[in-house]
């Protein structure tokens, strides 16, 4: 997992201090660091995290100007992407210079979307730059699918954005939806994924359904 949102919350919510971090994704940007010497394990089995501190905030300023700086992240990751299965990128909300070079070092794209009406304002806008980013600095890059989240079924306006959502993205969208749950919104202030935390909850079955179906489309 590579957190490069300055919120850093993939990297405290897998128990990681970012307080105490000597090296973080701030160094791998501005500072040349490569990804091996920022790479931390976390105590999930088979899940290391390059972690994010506040820092990164800056990033984008200092790197105003320097040549090639959309393409940092792909050189760095480039070096450790064969020591993994998968690399999971997780970007701040903003579609900013952290972003293009998540976009530009990935594959695909996964965009989750919550079932809440503002949730909507911004997905067309990071099509744009998804198609952008294809263009110009990433030509492999594919939608691999949308997550709704959050989703409420005793509400209209969660049924409303699954169909609004379904309706513009069609087989893209996975079967399994995301439903808001308290063992979820518990566990990341624990420092803990939801299958360790409580892997009996219904929060923690539907990310495994939703681990099966991704498997089961590559």
């Amino acid at each position: 997992m590579a957190d490069i949102d300055p919120q850093g919350n993939a990297t405290s919510g897998l128990g990681v201090n970012r307080m105490q971090l000597e090296k973080s994704a701030y160094d791998l940007f501005t500072e040349g660091e490569e990804a091996a010497a920022v790479i931390r394990r976390t105590d999930v089995p088979g899940l290391d995290i390059l972690p994010s501190t506040l820092e990164l905030a800056g990033a984008e300023i200092e790197l105003a100007g320097r040549e090639g700086r959309e393409r940092l992240l792909q050189r760095r990751l480039a070096q450790v992407r064969d020591d993994y299965d998968f690399v999971f990128i997780d970007t701040p909300p903003s579609l900013g210079l952290l972003t293009v070079n998540a976009l530009t070092a990935a594959d695909t794209v996964m965009i989750p979307i919550q079932c809440e009406y503002y949730a909507l304002e911004g997905v067309g806008q990071l099509m744009k730059t998804i198609q952008l980013v294809r263009a110009r600095l990433n030509s492999r890059l594919q939608l691999e699918g949308v997550l709704l989240t959050m989703f409420d079924g005793r509400t209209n306006l969660s049924i409303q954005v699954v169909d609004e959502v379904k309706r513009h993205f069609k087989e893209k969208v996975y079967r399994t939806v995301i439903p808001r749950n308290v063992r979820l919104s518990e566990a990341p202030s624990y420092g803990l994924p939801i299958g360790v935390y409580d892997r009996r909850s219904r929060g923690a079955e539907v990310y495994e359904e939703l681990a099966r179906e991704v498997l089961a489309n590559e």
